[in-house]
């Protein structure tokens, strides 16, 4: 049962569509999809964007390392170093030239009984119109970009292990000095698992995030400022930062997690389909949930399940997916201070 997988989930980074994704199966980093021209602008550089955000797909030994550094509130103890880590697989499951979607999906456990867990994916998408950011409290409004702001710049949407929405941001690539990355303003987005599920002293991360292709795979660097938000305004409570790093790996067996995807790829599609109307029908939304949202995901993660399992159909796994988003999900927020979850709690 996915209950089991509490404490696993836990010791990870947070899990993580507004667009209706194709219905394939894996493709590896080696093909991708089928790209349509690239949109008006350089070429050239367009080009090495998309390659950029490509070379992210791929098998990897993954290592999550956060280290709080500077407490901002007096009296405030700086907590031990969260490292953790496992195998990850990268796929892109949609790639329509400016939009590109990519699926992580661990695999932890022993390696003759692994266990798949559908991982968070994130969404980059060319010259965006608009972008889904975090506003506290379970809680995602859309904004809208103007052209004149974004030319040239993607958004990377993040979403958690049952398409929920994470957080968004809006930054150009750079390819200077022989290094591609990217890196956005620093923007809100909720409580990391590790913290969430273990702590109730601040109630959202203002993150710089950056993405970077290396050598061996590639690196998320983050330089995050721990958020009190129960106040008249956010008050800051520490510093911390954090170097999420992917390493081509061949010690593993990624068909496991391969063959999950294939099994479920219309469920998920799906639910993804369920977001993408709740963020089109609203412009903002909240999941009715305060603090950790299992009562939501784990609901429709055990779905995956057993349609992987031949334990249900498609067809029989919507209604219930609808009735968990249906309860959880609304369109009408109350003020920040009811949806942030109570100390103690």
């Amino acid at each position: 049962m996915r209950s089991a997988l509490k404490p696993i989930l836990a010791g990870l980074p947070a899990l993580a569509l507004l667009s209706a994704c194709q219905s394939t199966a894996v493709q590896s980093a080696e093909t991708p999809a089928t790209t349509t021209s690239a949109p008006s602008t350089s070429e050239a550089v367009f080009k090495q964007d998309r390659d950029a955000i490509l070379a992210m797909a791929g098998d990897y030994q993954v290592t999550f390392d956060f280290t709080e550094t500077v407490p901002l509130k007096a009296d405030y103890q700086l907590k031990d170093r969260k490292v953790s880590g496992g195998y990850e697989v990268v796929r892109v499951i949609e790639d329509t030239g400016d939009f590109i979607s990519l699926q992580h999906i661990l695999i932890v456990g022993p390696a003759d009984a692994p266990i798949i867990v559908k991982h968070w994916r994130q969404d980059w998408q060319y010259e965006p119109e608009d972008v889904m950011m975090f506003i506290g409290g379970n809680a995602w409004k859309m904004v809208d970009l103007p052209a004149d702001t974004t030319a040239g710049q993607w958004s990377q949407t993040v979403y958690q292990v049952d398409d929920s929405p994470r957080y968004g941001a809006v930054g150009s690539w750079s390819h200077a000095s022989g290094l591609s990355e990217w890196q956005p303003p620093a923007e809100w987005r909720p409580l990391p698992r590790r913290d969430m599920t273990t702590r109730d002293d601040y109630h959202a991360v203002d993150a710089m995030n950056r993405h970077a292709i290396t050598p061996f795979g590639w690196v998320h660097e983050q330089d995050n400022t721990k958020l009190i938000l129960s106040g008249d305004a956010p008050e800051a409570l520490v510093r911390e930062i954090g170097v999420n790093t992917y390493r081509h790996s061949e010690v593993f067996d990624p068909s496991p997690a391969d063959a999950y995807w294939v099994a479920t790829a219309d469920y998920w599609e799906f639910i993804r389909d369920e977001w993408a109307t709740i963020a089109e029908e609203n412009d903002q939304f909240a999941v009715l949930i305060q603090g950790e949202t299992e009562d939501l995901y784990l609901p429709i993660l055990e779905l995956a399940d057993q349609i992987q399992a031949g334990e249900i159909d498609l067809a029989a796994a919507k209604p219930k997916a609808r009735e968990a988003l249906a309860t959880y999900v609304t369109g009408t927020i109350g003020p920040l201070d009811t949806r942030l979850r109570p100390e103690g709690s």
